[in-house]
C-alpha cells in the first residue's frame, strides 16, 4: 500500500484526500458509499468535504474526484492531514477521526445526539493473508468493536458516529484464512492496531 495526501478546491474550502493505492491483487469489503460490497479493488479515497455537507449524491461525487479503475470511495468532514496509522504484526489501519455527533447505535428512538466539532470516523485496514468471505465480514465486526472500545476508553459517549465507514483489503495470493474475529491471529492484529489508531486519532482531534 502507498499512501498519498492530494488537495482539491471545493465549495469556497481547501480541502485534503488521502489516497491508499493497491494496485491490482487486492480484495476488499467496504460500507462506503463508492465501491462498496466485497470484490477487488485497486485504491481506497477518503475525502474530506466541508462540515455542513449536503450533497446528496456522495457516489457521484466521489466518482468525480477519484483515480480511475476500481475502487473505493469515502467521506468525511474530520481534518484528513490529521489521519492516524498504526501496525501489529504487519495489519495496518489508518484512521480519521471526527466526533461531531457521537451516537449509541441503539439508542431512544428520537434522541438528541450531542453536538461536537465536524466529523466521522474513517477507518481503512489492510492485512498480509487472503480472507474468506466470511473472514472478511467478521474483520468489519472487529474494527467496530475495537473502536468502540477506543471511544468507551476515551469517555465518549457512543459506539461511533452515524457516518462512519470501514475498508478492510486483503492479498487475493494464497490460500484464505478463515477467521477474522478479535481472538483469531490475524483479527487480533487488527484489532490492537485499529484500537490504537483511533485512541491516536481521538488525542489529535481533541487538540484540534
Amino acid at each position: 500500500m502507498r499512501v498519498t495526501l492530494t488537495h482539491r478546491h471545493e465549495d469556497g474550502a481547501h480541502l485534503a484526500a488521502l489516497l491508499c493505492h493497491f494496485g491490482p491483487g487486492w480484495r476488499m469489503i467496504s460500507s462506503a458509499p463508492l465501491g462498496g460490497g466485497i470484490g477487488p479493488r485497486h485504491w481506497v479515497l477518503n475525502a474530506q468535504v466541508v462540515p455542513h455537507y449536503s450533497r446528496m449524491d456522495p457516489a457521484t461525487h466521489l466518482t468525480e474526484i477519484s483515480p480511475p479503475g476500481p475502487g473505493v470511495g469515502m467521506l468525511t468532514a474530520a481534518h484528513v492531514p490529521a489521519y492516524t496509522q498504526a501496525t501489529d504484526h504487519d495489519t495496518t489501519a489508518l484512521a480519521t477521526v471526527g466526533l461531531r455527533i457521537p451516537t449509541w447505535a441503539a439508542a431512544p428512538a428520537g434522541t438528541a445526539d450531542p453536538e461536537l466539532p465536524p466529523g466521522t470516523i474513517n477507518i481503512i485496514a489492510t492485512l498480509p493473508v487472503p480472507l474468506t468471505d466470511a473472514a472478511l465480514v467478521n474483520t468489519v465486526i472487529t474494527i467496530t468493536e475495537a473502536k468502540t472500545q477506543a471511544l468507551l476508553e476515551s469517555g465518549y459517549p457512543g459506539t461511533g458516529t452515524a457516518s462512519d465507514a470501514i475498508c478492510v483489503a486483503a492479498p487475493t495470493h494464497g490460500p484464505p484464512e478463515p477467521f477474522g474475529g478479535p481472538r483469531s491471529l490475524w483479527g487480533s492484529r487488527l484489532a490492537r492496531a485499529t484500537h490504537n489508531a483511533i485512541l491516536q486519532g481521538i488525542r489529535k482531534w481533541e487538540l484540534s
